[in-house]
């Protein structure tokens, strides 16, 4: 992917790269060399080109160091993350449910995956107009508006009334203050973007990281899933349709889990087996970015020059797993020590749960300079959605038994057996809390469940009223994230978000 940007349907061509202007003038004029929307797609590589921008605001959220990074704000609002970092206030006001709209982490979210639809929006209208191959121009089509749904998707979860374009917007569009839509406008806005990706000959597994036919329906199985719980409340048939999605992925045989949970961030296995979907990253050109903000505040132990604090896991949460599971042994989903950067044969103890999943080692003890990848999706997470839609459907059936089972040997936990339909409910729910914690997932499971995990029950209780393990208590305000007020500030059109 090129990080490449296209806003308000307008291109300029520099060096062979495609980069953001907002001067609307200085488009206008007729210098060749300017592009406009209209000029611009005329040839397959212009087509391959602003596809490829579609990709780029995936990246912006992971950008962090001493002041944070967006991507925490759903981890920090499970209750279940800590950090070190005194000068992130946003990290603070989320996790200590005192959440603002002037909140820098909500901002960076909308915008740039705002960004990304108005990306999608250009090329899914100008792509048509290319002499090209057929094939290729409904590949390129598929991929556009599997982005623009996974956009969708997470900006209606993180902020539930957002404004619905679909259309390229220039500065004198009626849509440049866009309403909100209702919810269930956007939602079958994804769906429809997602059947058509489904037929676009996408093949199953893309190597390079762009859009595949497996990464369509896992989306799909996981709106299906999302649709059942809240807020639509769509039940039983969609708990359906996201079994069947999610089985598609299963039978499909593309995917397995890895063997060990190194290969969770071995750059080796990008884009391939267990990883479905990623944020694409590439050492001495796109580096990974959040690797200063996973290890502890200034232990002497990463050849970066920022040892942040940035975020880790409570106690709390990691004492919580079964003693036996493989998973919160160390150096495993988490570590608690590691050498010193100036002497390899010292261990130094780091003072609390800091999250070796993420953890990319050459980078942190010799390069500096991050090779990998962000996971998405991934297979744990799409034979966890299986098992828990099928059950929902019929009960505890053989297959869900198998898929739930496949995480638990992994683990090296016994497998589950002879459980009843509500057992097995909350069984496959700690699964996904344990499995996918740190992914930015869990935070989703609980505002569409309405549920959060007690971690000295090991039971769930109801959203509202949950006590973190360090004091505070949800309300219902913190079901979804404020629109940014820079946004309510330049569009008068929008509802601030109630609560905030």
């Amino acid at each position: 992917m090129k990080a490449t940007i296209i806003r308000y349907g307008l291109l300029v061509l520099t060096t062979g790269t495609l980069w953001l202007t907002g001067c609307r003038k200085f488009l206008d004029e007729s210098d060749p060399s300017n592009y406009t929307e209209d000029s611009y797609f005329t040839k397959p590589e212009h087509a391959r080109a602003s596809v490829n921008a579609i990709y780029a605001a995936l990246r912006d959220p992971m950008s962090g160091d001493f002041g944070g990074a967006a991507w925490t704000m759903t981890e920090f609002a499970t209750g279940q993350a800590a950090t070190d970092l005194g000068q992130a206030v946003n990290s603070y006001y989320i996790k200590d449910l005192h959440n603002t709209a002037d909140n820098g982490y909500g901002e960076n979210y909308w915008r740039n995956y705002y960004k990304g639809i108005t990306n999608a929006n250009l090329s899914i209208a100008k792509i048509p107009q290319i002499k090209m191959d057929q094939t290729e121009l409904k590949r390129l089509l598929g991929e556009a508006h599997f982005m623009r749904a996974w956009y969708y998707f997470n900006l209606v979860q993180l902020f539930a009334n957002i404004p619905l374009v679909t259309e390229p917007v220039d500065l004198k569009s009626e849509q440049i203050r866009p309403k909100q839509a209702p919810t269930e406008d956007v939602y079958k806005l994804i769906v429809d973007d997602l059947i058509f990706a489904e037929s676009a000959g996408l093949p199953w597994v893309d190597a390079s990281g762009k859009a595949s036919l497996g990464a369509v329906k896992s989306l799909l199985a996981k709106v299906y899933l999302t649709m059942a719980g809240y807020p639509l409340q769509k039940g039983a048939p969609y708990y359906d349709l996201a079994a069947k999605k999610a089985e598609e992925v299963l039978d499909s045989k593309q995917y397995k889990l890895f063997d060990t949970y190194y290969d969770l961030h071995n750059p080796a296995k990008k884009n391939v087996e267990e990883n479905i979907f990623m944020i694409q990253y590439k050492t001495q050109v796109i580096p990974g970015s959040w690797q200063s903000l996973i290890i502890p505040y200034n232990k002497n132990i990463s050849a970066y020059s920022a040892e942040t604090g940035g975020i880790y896991a409570t106690e709390a949460f990691v004492k919580s797993y079964d003693p036996a599971d493989l998973r919160a042994k160390e150096g495993q989903f988490f570590f608690t020590e590691f050498t010193n950067q100036d002497d390899r044969s010292q261990k130094v103890a780091l003072g609390g749960y800091f999250l070796y999943k993420l953890f990319d080692v050459a980078a942190q003890t010799s390069t500096a300079n991050s090779d990998l990848n962000w996971s998405l999706i991934r297979y744990a997470d799409i034979l966890l959605v299986y098992a828990e839609a099928s059950n929902e459907v019929g009960g505890p059936g053989a297959k869900a038994y198998d898929a739930v089972n496949q995480i638990r040997t992994r683990a090296t936990l016994p497998a589950l057996t002879g459980l009843t339909k509500d057992q097995f409910r909350e069984a496959v729910w700690r699964e996904r809390w344990y499995e996918l914690c740190f992914e930015n997932v869990t935070w989703f499971d609980m505002a569409r469940l309405r549920k959060a995990f007690n971690l000295t029950t090991k039971g769930f209780d109801n959203y509202v009223g949950h006590k973190f393990s360090y004091g505070p208590v949800l309300t219902e305000r913190e079901l979804v994230f404020p629109i940014p007020s820079t946004e309510l500030r330049n569009n008068p059109n929008l509802v601030p978000t109630k609560g905030y």
